[in-house]
């Protein structure tokens, strides 16, 4: 996985990413754009933010508010 240019493996690394293109991001529905064109899926649930890896939509972590 990549998370501002550097290869990661660790999920805290690219959850802290993916709240920074969160906040770069005007609406939810720019964020999960902008995140697909790093190679993540993301999708709400009652619990947070299931966070995926691209293509084959494999589960990394799920990101708490």
């Amino acid at each position: 996985m990549f998370a501002n240019d550097n290869f990661t493996n660790d999920f805290n690394q690219v959850a802290a990413f993916l709240q920074g293109e969160r906040a770069k991001a005007l609406s939810d529905t720019e964020w999960r754009f902008r995140a697909r064109g790093y190679g993540y899926n993301l999708r709400s649930t009652p619990f947070g933010v299931e966070v995926a890896k691209l293509p084959r939509n494999e589960l990394l972590g799920l990101m708490t508010a």
